[in-house]
């Protein structure tokens, strides 16, 4: 009896994370809430409080970003039309007013989220790109979905309120490609592959956990 071989490419790093994180990734796309936001099931205020967690989130991996410029893999990775803070600020200074700041409350399972940021993207590639792919490349896939079906929901004017799913300049399928051939060219040792992988299963989780959370808080 002979083995199935793996199909070719099977064991570069793009095809492997994928592989090896698919069923994270496919609970993150079950989330309820997100279901119910887009279904405009819920009230503006829980639209507004993703918006706020999303921001601390962003505030620590562009953070990071800035500590690990210098790391050369880092630097591979950097793509100044990804970042995100200034269309989440500008985001919350149209759902909360000019104090928004005063009114973003991080939930604990955000608090945990950017506690283990800034244990892993402030000190390695592997934790920061492993982060950097699980949001970015996120928000690119169903991300381009969910911001049309929050603006047609709740009546928000293009593109006030939702301005952070916007990619000024960026197309989503190139780009994601670019990306996945960059992760397959960078010089990492199997371990070092592995430690990625593992980080961005534990991006994933952390993420659901956020989602979960407010899914308690507004449903």
């Amino acid at each position: 009896m002979s083995l199935m071989a793996d199909p070719p490419g099977a064991d570069r790093l793009s095809v492997r994370v994928r592989r090896g994180t698919s069923a994270w990734h496919d609970a993150a796309q079950r989330s309820g809430f997100l279901d119910a936001l887009a279904a405009g099931r819920l009230g503006w205020e829980a639209y507004a409080d993703l918006t706020a967690q999303h921001w601390f989130v962003y505030e620590a991996l562009e953070s990071a970003a800035t500590t690990m410029a210098d790391d050369p893999v880092v630097a591979t990775f950097l793509f100044p039309e990804l970042r995100r803070l200034p269309s989440l600020e500008a985001d919350l200074r149209f759902l909360y007013g000019a104090n928004w700041l005063d009114q973003a409350t991080a939930l604990p399972a955000t608090t945990v989220y950017c506690t283990r940021l800034r244990d892993v993207a402030f000190r390695a590639a592997t934790g920061f790109v492993a982060h950097q792919y699980t949001r970015y490349i996120g928000d690119l896939s169903g991300g381009q979905y969910l911001g049309p079906a929050i603006a047609r929901a709740y009546g928000l004017p293009s593109p006030d309120g939702h301005r952070f799913f916007h990619f000024a300049g960026v197309e989503p399928a190139s780009f994601k490609a670019h990306y996945r051939g960059l992760l397959d060219g960078v010089p990492w040792s199997y371990p070092q592959q592995n430690e990625f992988i593992a980080e961005v299963a534990e991006a994933y989780r952390l993420n659901i956990g956020v989602l979960t959370e407010l899914h308690h808080k507004w449903s």
